[in-house]
Parts: C-alpha cells; structure tokens; sequence
C-alpha cells in the first residue's frame, strides 16, 4: 500500500466512512462531470452530502486546482505598516505587505496591545485589496511566549546557535502554547475564508490548534528561519510534540533545500518517520513538504531607488560628504546576535589596518528584542567595537570610518543608499533568506553596480551563487576582509558581469511568483468527488477504513500502479 497519494480530507457534516450507506454516495453522471469542470476552473464545490478529496496528479487530468487569494488568511506575529514612507518592522513583514495589498487576503497578527482577558479580533481594515484584522493576545502569556519560548528557544536553536538558548523553563512553553490556542480561536472567527497561510516559528503548532477546533479549510505552514540538523533540534524542550503538530499541516514550505532536508531528518530521527517525495504519513495523514524561496519586487526597488535619490537627496549627499572620499559599504540589519555585524566590523577593521582611509561603512542597525539580555549583551558589543574603530582609524579631521545609524529607516531611503554603496554587506551567521542581499542588487545602477558580499549561510547564497556574488564564511573576520578588499578594486566590467545574472533570477522569481507558487501547492488537487466514484487506492479514499478491500495481492498491487502511473486517467 503505498498512502502517498493521499490528501487530508475536508470531511462534511457526517464523515464518510466504510459503513456509509451507498445511498448516501450517490451523484449522477452528469453533475459529476460538471463539478470536474468547475474544479478545471479552479472554482470547485463540495457536493452535496458526505465526500472526500481527491489526490490526483495535474499531469493525469490536466486540471489545476489553486486556492483564490481573496479567501485566504495569513497569520504572523508582525503586521506591516503598508506605507513605503516608514519602515518594516522585520523581512517577513516586508515580504506579506505585497502579497497581502494586491490580493482579497486577510492578515492577522498581533495588534501590540495585550488584552487582560481572552484575545480579541480587532475590525478588520483594507489595505489595497486586502484587509487585516489585528489580534490583541493575553497578557498573562504573551511575554513567555514571545520573548521567552520563542526568541530566547526557538530562534537561537533554529539558527544554530545552541550557546545562546536561556535555560528552559517549563512556563515559556506552556505560554507558547497557550498563545497558539489563543490565536486559533481568533482565526476560527473567520470561517468563511477558504485556507490559512501561517508564518514563521512563532507558530509552529498553530495548524494543530485549528484542526482541534475542527477547522478543515487547507492549512499550510512557512518558515523565514533555517530549520537545523537532528542534534541541534533535540536540545529543544518539547521537540517531539512540537515536530508532530507541525504535521497537521497540509503543506509546510522552507527557504532552502538544505533546510526541508534538515526538517525530515529531524522527523526520521526524532518521530521515526520516512518521508517519500519529500511527504510525510502521520496518524494525521498526508503532509507535503517543499521549498519556496522568498523573493522581492525587483521593479518596486529600481523605483524606490531612482525616486529616493531625487527625495533624499540632501540626506544622501549630506552622509556622502562624512566619507571624506572613500568608497561606502552598507550594511542593514536588526541588531541581532544572528546577523555577523560584529565579524563584519573586525574585518573593517583589519582592511584600514593595511589601507588606511579607504573606505567607509554606513551600518543601519535596527534595535530589536531589547528585554532579552542576549541581544542588550550584543548591542553593547557593537557599541563598543564601533567606538573602538572610529577612535584608531578616524582622522583629526573629523572623518569616522563607521557610520552607525540605529534605528528605523524607510524602504525607499533605503534603497538610495544601497545604490550610493559600492559594496552590500550581508554577512549573518545564518539565515533563512535574507531579502537585505536582494533588495541591495535591484537597487543597484545597470551600468555601474556595487558588490555584494554575501556570507555563504544565508539562503538567499543558494539563489545568488559564488560567481555572481562574493561568498564568504560569517565566522571569518579575515574572509570578510579579503572580500571586501577585492569588492574595492573589482573593475566595472566584471561588477557588471557578476550583477546581470543576480538581477535576472530577481526578475524571474518574484515575491508574487513565491506566494502564488505556495498557495498553488496548497490547493493543489483539493477537488471533492463523490467516493463511489472511484475504486483505486488514493482516489476518493482518505484512510484505511474507507479505502476498498482487494481479494488478492495482485488486485491490490494493480491499484497501487493505477495511482504511481502519471499517464494513467480517470475512467469515464
């Protein structure tokens, strides 16, 4: 029996089950044919009565069954400000904004105001196409879960970095959780919605947690950060259970395919669980796991940038004359012990070391997670360092070869400045993407661009390959010195070179192409049939209480090939 071609049902009101009367599976041939044609058009209803869901492959029908942007609901922690004027408040916002304002979606998160009771759904308000409907979480629990089980558990072990994880406390988990069930039953206040889109670690049970209020809408999952190996993952308190939540799910999508390989080791090794396809089969049935890596809107950031060199061109040219001459290297970055810009300043300081005078670096540090006292600890190392640098290298003239900014600053601006900077750096410890990499090479002037430096953990490295970008190790201060050496003295000609084909992949796959690409895969064959309607394994039957009995081995392993063979159609 081979159960991979099995979807998770959308039962109706009474379940179908081995015992359903035959009367009660009944559809006549014609409203069957018409509902096929309805799903060919991506406008499939349930039929009448108990059904099932089909699992069939485009290949074999030719239909393409695909969810509809203005029934869908997207969960994350941040909402955006949805004003190109201000600044995002993390990539993960920065990316939803664009999907969200030029779709019928609804985005929920965390309003920032915490309620003393249960959660409540705040109205909902249009941005462009879309709406959002912010939630104000429990008091009680949302500092547990937020600064606590979250970022002070889950995002040091998913980017693998166990040294920085707080001691466990039993409470953290148990207020992530609570959070989780809080905001499902916020999201269960928007039933007519057609799927649930959920992002990021900060609801890795949250699929659970609706299927428990019998939410059957398709539910699929996307993770921003890495996911890591087996032995790094074991260090995390309630593993177990947190990996099989995950598997209520539909469809759970990563950045990388090193981090979806990472994923299903970590299920082999931990819930003894082998993966076919890249799907998994649980007692919760069928969970599809792929890639998506996130893109951004390449043309938005080429406008962004020539309109922000004609708006702020006071301020640009303000922070040209601190260079005093040199060339500029930007860095973006929250101030997140993730994000290398400490290796990054010593490697700064070991190139003025053999050239003095030789080139600035403009770093824009956003402060972030102040209350958890890894991330004050790093702060203040960045302080210091940056002190230390401008106090050996600067000149009596006034010039500091650091130029450290915290705070806030809007994307358009941005994108001025990384036009301004002959050299990106983008240099985390790891990291699920990193849209800082690509939006710094959309920026970038056709006929005279900047390097990227890009460190060869961050996702984006799998899309921006070693002959294109200058790829170098996070850990090392001297790499990222030689890099930013060579970045300096690239001739015209070859920046040209390195940069075209970056630009083309941004243009190719687009933030719009990622997230039709995700909600593609969720919907993918959520056709409901009537279940008398075919009798081969994986065709209207969702688990072996519904599935046929076949007399003989050989019965059974004709079925079996019926449903493998892509060339195989539905009988008429």
């Amino acid at each position: 029996m081979d159960p991979f071609n099995v979807m998770k049902s959308v039962p109706a009101a009474a379940p179908v089950t081995s015992r359903a009367r035959p009367e009660q599976l009944k559809m006549n041939q014609a409203d069957f044919e018409q509902q096929l044609s309805q799903a060919a058009l991506g406008r499939a209803k349930p039929a009448d009565g108990p059904h099932v869901v089909l699992a069939q492959r485009e290949a074999a029908t030719g239909m393409e069954s695909q969810l509809s942007d203005e029934k869908l609901v997207v969960v994350s922690n941040r909402v955006s400000t949805f004003d190109p004027s201000k600044p995002k408040t993390g990539g993960l916002a920065a990316a939803l904004e664009p999907v969200v304002e030029r779709s019928g979606a609804v985005w929920t998160g965390s309003s920032g105001t915490l309620s003393e009771g249960s959660e409540r759904l705040n109205d909902l308000k249009r941005h462009g196409t879309g709406q959002v409907a912010k939630i104000d979480l429990p008091a009680a629990h949302y500092d547990s879960f937020y600064y606590g089980f979250a970022n002070s558990t889950l995002w040091p072990a998913f980017h693998s970095l166990t040294e920085r994880m707080s001691p466990s406390e039993e409470a953290h988990y148990k207020s992530y959780r609570e959070i989780n069930c809080s905001m499902a039953r916020a999201l269960s206040r928007l039933k007519n919605r057609g799927a649930i889109w959920v992002h990021d670690y900060h609801f890795l049970p949250l699929g659970d947690e609706l299927r428990e209020l019998s939410i059957q809408q398709p539910i699929g999952f996307f993770l921003h950060t890495p996911w890591p190996r087996p032995d790094v993952m074991e260090k995390v308190p309630h593993h177990h259970e947190l990996m099989e939540s995950m598997l209520a799910y539909d469809l759970v999508g990563f950045q990388t395919r090193s981090d979806l390989d990472n994923f299903l080791c970590c299920l082999q090794a931990h819930l003894g669980l082998e993966s076919k396809s890249d799907a998994v089969i649980s007692a919760r049935g069928l969970t599809r796991c792929q890639t998506f890596p996130i893109g951004i809107d390449p043309k938005q950031f080429v406008d962004y940038a020539v309109q922000s060199l004609a708006t702020h061109r006071q301020e640009i040219s303000s922070m040209q004359d601190k260079l005093d001459g040199t060339k500029l290297a930007i860095g973006v970055d929250r101030l997140d012990y993730t994000k290398g810009i400490d290796n990054r300043i010593k490697a700064l300081d070991q190139v003025l070391a053999d050239k003095p005078h030789s080139i600035s670096l403009l770093q824009i540090g956003t402060p972030s997670r102040g209350d958890i006292p890894a991330y004050s600890e790093y702060q203040s190392d960045i302080d210091s360092l940056v002190s230390d640098v401008n106090r050996k290298h600067g000149t009596d003239q006034g010039w500091k070869p650091v130029l450290y900014e915290k705070g806030h600053v809007s994307q358009m601006q941005l994108a001025g400045l990384y036009r301004t900077a002959e050299v990106g750096l983008v240099t985390p410890l790891r990291d699920g993407m990193n849209l800082v990499a690509k939006e710094y090479v959309a920026a970038q002037d056709p006929n005279d661009p900047g390097v990227l430096i890009l460190s060869k953990f961050a996702g984006a490295a799998e899309d921006l390959n070693g002959n294109e970008a200058l790829h170098v190790d996070p850990a090392s201060p001297d790499d990222i010195a030689t890099a930013i050496s060579t970045a300096t003295e690239m001739p015209r000609e070859e920046r040209i070179e390195r940069w075209r084909p970056m630009m083309d992949k941004l243009e190719a796959y687009t933030i719009h192409d990622w997230s039709k690409d995700f909600l593609r895969e969720l919907g993918h064959s959520r056709v409901a049939v009537p279940a008398d309607q075919f009798r081969y394994l994986g065709f209207g039957w969702l688990n072996e209480a519904e599935m046929p009995s076949y007399e003989t081995p050989e019965e059974l392993n004709g079925a079996v090939k019926h449903v493998q063979d892509t060339r195989w159609v539905l009988p008429s």
